[in-house]
């Protein structure tokens, strides 16, 4: 039976209702699942999100696809809100979550997500990336059908602080919480400099990448695929995938966005499906 796939079609004053009517017009798209369109009643695109959550806890779908929405304008609305990741992991009592980049050859997880770099040394713990580590490892294993993956834990500073001459994150933070992580991932790799580890995973050397903070991981991400780079959430009760751009308001209702993104999105969401069902399967008859 194919899958019912909740998307939103975000802001309405931006691009997400056209990439998901050029989306959903690809013939190749459409027969790949049963697709249900929430198009929100608000200027904010916020309520169509609400709707989904609804509809996905009750279990009458099996993925979500989100369009972009601006979180200034949601904001602004009066309604605290920032990002899809960070309000459905409390709509859904989802204690430990993370936010992977999906492009190309490329897998990167964010450990500190949305906040400003200066703030990024007095956020990051150990916990925060044996989180990231073990929802990576989890989420390759069940969703992508790699049984020993191999990660490996991106520096903080350059040359990662050169044994802590210049910054010891990499000694008191990144070096310990990889110690830890050893003991239930023994292949897990790093840290290793932010110049080196993307090659590495780049040339197929490593099948994700643990980044420490949200530049340093969608830099290289978006340099190798930039129109086709997918946003998954990861330690959410349902699959979540979302293109990895904005609103782009300067190009909204001019009819020349660009669906591709989109369309990954919805290839990726069902591809996971699919290998978690197949995964359950299999358990069930062991």
């Amino acid at each position: 039976m194919k899958p019912t796939v909740l998307i939103t079609s975000g802001d309405p004053k931006g691009i997400g209702p056209e990439i998901t009517k050029k989306a959903l017009q690809d013939p190749k798209i459409k027969r790949l699942a049963n697709f249900f369109v929430i198009v929100p009643e608000d200027k904010t695109g916020f309520d169509a999100i609400q709707k989904a959550v609804g509809i996905l806890k009750k279990g009458n779908a099996q993925a979500l696809v989100t369009a972009p929405v601006n979180k200034e304008a949601i904001n602004k609305s009066g309604i605290p809100f920032k990002g899809h990741t960070e309000y459905l992991a409390k709509s859904t009592n989802t204690k430990i979550f993370a936010m992977m980049l999906c492009g190309g050859p490329l897998k990167v997880t964010i450990v500190t997500r949305h906040v400003p770099l200066k703030k990024v040394s007095s956020i990051l713990t150990q916990e925060k990336i044996i989180e990231a580590v073990r929802l990576t490892d989890a989420c390759l294993k069940k969703y992508f059908g790699i049984k020993n993956p191999r990660i490996g834990v991106c520096g903080l500073n350059p040359h990662c602080g050169e044994g802590g001459k210049i910054g010891r994150e990499e000694q008191d933070i990144i070096i310990p919480a990889i110690k830890k992580i050893r003991q239930f991932i023994p292949k897990i790799q790093g840290p290793i400099s932010g110049d080196v580890i993307f090659y590495m995973a780049y040339s197929g050397k490593l099948d994700a990448v643990i980044s420490m903070y949200h530049d340093q991981g969608l830099g290289p991400l978006k340099m190798t695929a930039f129109e086709k780079g997918v946003n998954v959430t990861l330690g959410l009760p349902f699959i979540r995938t979302s293109p990895d751009h904005g609103t782009a308001y300067d190009i909204a209702g001019k009819g020349i966005a660009n669906s591709t993104s989109m369309k990954e999105a919805i290839k990726l969401a069902i591809a996971m499906h699919k290998l978690d069902t197949v995964t359950m399967t299999v358990l069930s008859r062991c």
